[in-house]
């Protein structure tokens, strides 16, 4: 049987936009380095924390958010909710993708550098007392600025001309990069629970029904990635897609355990440090996305990637804590906890 290099080249591409943002994501997870007197800079974004109290309601709201959008297509059509969905993600899109390219750009400058720009803030707060929180606070350096014109194309693009794989795949490249950097999970426990969860709930709207596969190819919004099946890029015989999903959910996890090595090797100002973990779990993920693509080839029926990607990351955590000798120090200890004590 001759090998259809096309198909290889899309499979290895989806492969690699998938775990080029999860690497990318997980180190703009990281804690960025402190002012002077170890306070945060105003323009360092609050992370959202999940405890595993959200970690055991996250499949319950996922179902319920799952079985609205599939009612909505199977009853009222595709049109109007494509282009509801289509303009609300142009929308928020541009503020992902402005905040990747400010990310990228302060990358390539150094922190040190980046902090001799002028900080432009704007703020909001209740009363005259200079010491209240503020209600609204934002702050930005001002490359952050002059690039912001470059993060509005991508939008108008994708809601005035045409909605290509390109497009969709810069948008939900940034959508996946600031979801890794800005939700985290508190602790391994809970994310064995939220991918533990979330296996049982991919298996049962895969196999189970229609729903998954039904409301993926129906709707026509930058919430997944797109290959095109062509070793020349052409658009005849379609993409294989891959849903944000099944890259956030084991790319957030994957991220804590790179904020485990970084707190390892004592929390260092840089980034280079020994990543057992990290590289464990990214190990992992690429296996398990492996092993969905060869099963979903081999049989010629859509799978649920969370079947294999919840086991595989788990068990890269497990061995890796076995073979460093620490896991019980690692599943004892919390990112949260790691934070409170930077504050104070």
């Amino acid at each position: 049987m001759s090998l259809d290099y096309d198909l290889l080249s899309s499979y290895a591409g989806l492969l690699s936009l998938a775990t080029v943002s999860i690497y990318l994501g997980a180190h703009g997870s990281l804690p960025p380095p402190r002012n002077a007197d170890g306070t945060r800079s105003e323009e360092e974004d609050i992370p959202e924390r999940m405890s595993s109290d959200d970690a055991y309601l996250f499949p319950v709201i996922g179902s319920a958010a799952l079985m609205g959008m599939y009612a909505i297509v199977k009853y009222f059509g595709t049109a109007w909710i494509n282009w509801f969905l289509g303009f609300y993600f142009s929308f928020v899109g541009v503020g992902a993708v402005w905040k990747s390219t400010v990310s990228l750009m302060r990358w390539m400058a150094g922190d040190a550098r980046w902090k001799t720009f002028d900080e432009v803030s704007f703020m909001i707060r209740k009363g005259p007392n200079p010491k209240r929180a503020p209600l609204l606070a934002l702050a930005a350096r001002t490359p952050s600025l002059a690039v912001f014109p470059l993060a509005l194309v991508p939008s108008l693009m994708y809601t005035f001309w045409a909605r290509t794989a390109l497009l969709t795949d810069i948008l939900a490249l940034a959508f996946a990069h600031n979801a890794l950097a800005m939700l985290k999970i508190d602790s391994f426990a809970t994310g064995c629970i939220l991918l533990a969860g979330l296996f049982g709930y991919d298996v049962f709207f895969v196999f189970g029904t229609e729903v998954m596969v039904k409301v993926a190819t129906s709707l026509d919004v930058p919430i997944k990635l797109l290959w095109t099946k062509s070793l020349s890029f052409g658009v005849e015989r379609g993409f294989t897609m891959l849903g944000l999903g099944d890259v956030v959910v084991p790319g957030i996890f994957i991220a804590l355990a790179l904020r485990y090595d970084h707190h390892r090797a004592g929390s260092p100002a840089h980034s280079r440090f020994k990543k057992p973990y990290f590289y464990a779990g990214l190990s992992g993920y690429v296996l398990g996305l492996l092993t969905t693509m060869t099963i979903m080839h081999v049989w010629g029926k859509a799978q649920p990637a969370l079947l294999y990607l919840s086991p595989a990351c788990i068990f890269s955590f497990a061995a890796t804590g076995a073979l460093q000798g620490d896991l019980g120090a690692a599943w004892a200890w919390s990112d949260e906890e790691e934070e409170k004590k930077k504050d104070s």
